[in-house]
Order: structure tokens, then C-alpha cells, then sequence
């Protein structure tokens, strides 16, 4: 898989949890969906520069 499916394919996941997370669990709750939201990004973003940023960069 190429390093842009890659990182395409990471950002539709990040998407679809903040959009579940939203519809399912925090609808009426604005503020708090703001902040699970803010922290779902920060999650991915780490995430995502440990353990997928290093790897791939490196091989292409």
C-alpha cells in the first residue's frame, strides 16, 4: 500500500470515530463533544507521528 492510501486510509478512521463518537454518545452535549473531539484528534496525531510518520518516511 502506498505511503497516500496510507495516511487517506488513517484519516477516513479519524473521521468516522469523531462522527460515531458525536452520533452516538455525545449529541446533546456540545461542549463535551467539543472536547472528545479535540481528543480524539490529539490521539490520532500522536499516534500517528510514533508510530506511523517514523516507519514510513523512512521507506519511501
Amino acid at each position: 500500500m502506498g505511503r497516500r492510501a496510507a495516511i487517506v486510509l488513517y484519516v477516513l478512521a479519524l473521521v468516522a470515530v469523531v462522527v460515531c463518537v458525536d452520533v452516538l454518545f455525545l449529541r446533546h452535549q456540545l461542549w463535551w463533544r467539543l472536547i472528545a473531539n479535540i481528543g480524539i484528534v490529539l490521539v490520532f496525531g500522536a499516534f500517528y507521528f510514533r508510530f506511523l510518520k517514523g516507519p514510513l518516511s523512512r521507506q519511501g
